[in-house]
């Protein structure tokens, strides 16, 4: 450790760290522009000067290395009068656009300039002016006459998204920041930049002059889309959510965001809700209260399990519900009688698994990783926030390798991929293991793999090192051997000391694992369900057209059962429901989702409803109480989960148990039946649930339109 004083206090730091690391240890606040925790260092702004004894000059804080015994001043007359002259420069050319611009009130130049900057101009001549650009539907960069050429964005592009999407160009007054890769700024991660940006260079191309920052309330919750599970902020506004930002949690998202969670909230508004309960009568669709809507579902559940017996009654759940929502469902049919409840509408083997599959170690140790494997999956767009974490590590030296039907772009160094179709993938796969095994001098696992020069160069990867995972993608959980692919997985993860884990889909798909929401032998799956097995089904906050492997053949299937009740917040599934019940999306209702890691995270609404609009937990409650099942009379959600999970009353788990966590598989290593020729059903980034389906700002993007043209990159 290297020990310097600063502004008469002694610190001890790591040898390498700069004077700005040693601040921030020591609590003590150095004005700064272009320094980033999670950025490299640039020192383009120079607002950091400090003074250092015996430098002739002052010294940026952020690219000064410490030495042992050097003395630093921060507030010295030196320090203050460097930085108020660097404050006078950057303020020659900046406009005066803080009554009209978007960061204002949340802007570092404005309250910089209040500590350090003049109470006058000394700059007559004329300001420059620069053209603005258009990037994209997401952010707006109409007044890059603002810019202060900190090259954050620049930076965030290059280290963290992996994609140099903007850069600088020309030199002097001439600088300036534009595209450089295309004419637009494409990255799932793009939004970050908005963060990032110290001025109004760079806003929200959604959120533009929709209200003031200082107008918001600020409201903790938890993303509903993949199984990051990242911390917001959901900013509101007269009971209207205007914004989503980060909240700042280093085990799980650390301080970004995916553009999903960032601008999903459009779909909030949308004129697409459904705000009262709807019956269809004669082929078309009437409003009608609660009370009628319920008993008339109630009823002709009792009168269809009557007529065919219990397990003709149905729940399709998303695994973006609630923990609370799926336990009160399975909950409700368990009443009833029936154990047809299945989450898994995009799977193609429904074999029974041992226990809760999960990712298999902590999200953060991603970024720590030496080799990784992973198999089906698009990681970069299935799962962003894991693929920057993957990307770090690359950066210190990982060895990336995958298994796929196509190479793919994931905006960092892949070693290799064993391109394979996905049928062939149980042989791309031993032969992987068959590499692995002819290395280590052991028995393969099976007589179908060859140790060919793609498999032996993965397998020696994944026998070098300490830190190794085999993680399995969304195509690989749909895959019709997706059991017999997590088996050899299994072996391989053995053999070579790796964890083995599922990215896993959804922000809930381990939570609806925990609150077994699957069928008994003699219940319906989710694909029997789907061919119209059942006479009656629940379809919670689910759209089988776009959530299932069956797509549009859903209609003609479900359109013959007797009885069809969505649960949604959205005018859906028209074409074959009878019912449709408003609830609440997850800025409306308290929850808790499960993310991959096992980490149970649990919010508040954050709005008051919408319409008529009620929680689907209470929706559920209310249900059963009419068919006269008994249990589930809670009065909150905080009861609901306690009963759910087993905990302490009046507190909660904040882990699925590590003895419910597994991922083996009872499968053999065999190939068992005839594996489709199609490929498994993956959601492309902008369709993977309702939310984002409905966000016109997401719809607009490149890799929607990609996705749309029938391509994913």
């Amino acid at each position: 450790m290297v020990e310097i004083e600063l502004d008469g206090q002694k610190v001890e730091v790591a040898p390498g760290c700069m004077v700005m690391h040693a601040a921030e240890k020591a609590g003590t606040f150095i004005p700064h522009f272009c320094y980033h925790k999670k950025l490299s260092i640039a020192a383009n702004c120079r607002m950091c000067l400090v003074e250092v004894e015996k430098a002739p000059k002052p010294m940026p804080a952020c690219a000064t290395p410490v030495t042992q015994g050097m003395v630093v001043r921060t507030n010295s007359e030196k320090a203050i009068q460097a930085q108020k002259s660097v404050m006078e420069f950057l303020l020659i050319n900046h406009p005066l656009d803080c009554p009209i611009c978007d960061q204002g009130g949340e802007c570092q130049l404005q309250d910089m300039a209040v500590g350090y900057g003049g109470t006058t101009s000394r700059y007559e001549e004329e300001k420059r002016v620069v053209l603005h650009k258009e990037v994209g539907p997401l952010i707006s960069m109409e007044e890059m006459s603002r810019c202060i050429h900190c090259t954050r964005c620049v930076r965030f592009g290059q280290e963290v998204a992996g994609v140099m999407e903007l850069g600088m160009i020309h030199r002097g007054e001439h600088s300036e920041i534009t595209t450089v890769t295309g004419e637009t700024i494409d990255s799932e991660l793009s939004g970050n930049m908005i963060d990032l940006c110290p001025v109004g260079a760079l806003t929200s191309k959604p959120f533009r002059y929709s209200a003031r920052t200082w107008e918001l309330s600020r409201r903790k919750s938890v993303s509903p889309h993949d199984s990051t599970g990242a911390n917001l902020v959901v900013q509101v506004k007269n009971h209207k959510v205007m914004r989503v930002l980060p909240f700042e949690n280093e085990e799980v998202n650390e301080c970004w965001i995916a553009d999903r969670d960032r601008f999903s909230y459009e779909s909030l508004n949308s004129d697409q809700r459904l705000t009262a309960p709807m019956i269809k009568q004669g082929g078309a669709w009437k409003e009608v209260d609660w009370q009628t809507a319920l008993e008339y579902v109630a009823n002709g559940l009792k009168n269809i399990k009557a007529e065919h017996g219990a397990n003709a009654v149905g729940a399709l759940v998303s695994p973006h519900s609630t923990l609370e929502e799926i336990y009160l469902a399975k909950e409700l049919l368990r009443g009833l009688g029936s154990s047809s409840i299945d989450y898994r509408l995009r799977h193609a083997d429904f074999s029974a698994p041992e226990g809760v599959r999960w990712l298999g170690r902590s999200i953060a140790s991603l970024s720590t990783l030496q080799s990784v494997l992973v198999v089906g999956s698009n990681l970069r767009k299935d799962h962003p926030l894991f693929a920057q974490r993957v990307r770090q590590a690359a950066r210190k030296g990982c060895t990336v390798t995958a298994i796929d039907d196509v190479v793919r772009d994931w905006a960092l160094p892949v070693a290799q991929t064993l391109v394979a179709a996905p049928q062939d993938w149980f042989q791309a796969l031993s032969d992987v293991a068959a590499a692995v095994a002819q290395q280590k001098g052991v028995d393969a696992p099976n007589a179908q793999g060859k140790a060919n020069a793609v498999a032996s160069s993965i397998a020696t990867a994944l026998l070098v090192g300490e830190h190794k995972a085999v993680l399995l993608g969304n195509a690989a959980a749909h895959h019709a051997q997706a059991a017999t692919l997590l088996a050899l997985a299994n072996w391989i993860g053995e053999q070579t000391g790796a964890t083995v884990g599922y990215l896993t889909e959804a922000a809930n798909t381990v939570g609806a694992q925990w609150m077994k929401a699957l069928p008994d032998d003699a219940g319906f799956n989710a694909a029997q369900m789907l061919e119209g097995r059942a006479k009656a089904l629940l379809l919670l906050q689910t759209e089988p057209v776009f959530d299932s492997a069956v797509g549009s053949k859903a209609v003609s299937a479900l359109a013959g059962a007797d009885m069809v009740v969505t649960l949604s917040s959205f005018k859906t599934n028209m074409e074959f429901s009878d019912v449709l019940l408003p609830v609440a999306p997850f800025s409306e209702t308290s929850g808790t989702f499960v993310n991959a890691e096992g980490r149970a995270q649990s919010f508040h609404a954050v709005v008051r409803p919408l319409g008529n609009t009620r929680p689907a937990w209470k929706v559920l409650r209310v249900l059963a109480n009419l068919l006269g099942i008994a249990g589930v009379d809670f009065q909150t959600s905080q009861e609901v989960l306690e009963k759910a999970t087993h905990a302490p009353q009046g507190g909660s788990l904040n882990v699925v148990p590590a003895a419910q966590l597994s991922n083996r598989s009872k499968a053999g290593m065999t190939v068992a039946g005839v594996v489709p020729a199609a490929a498994p059903v993956v959601a492309s980034i902008y369709q993977l649930d309702g939310l984002v389906r409905r966000s016109p700002s997401l719809q607009l993007t490149a890799d929607a339109r990609l996705a749309s043209a029938g391509v994913q990159a």
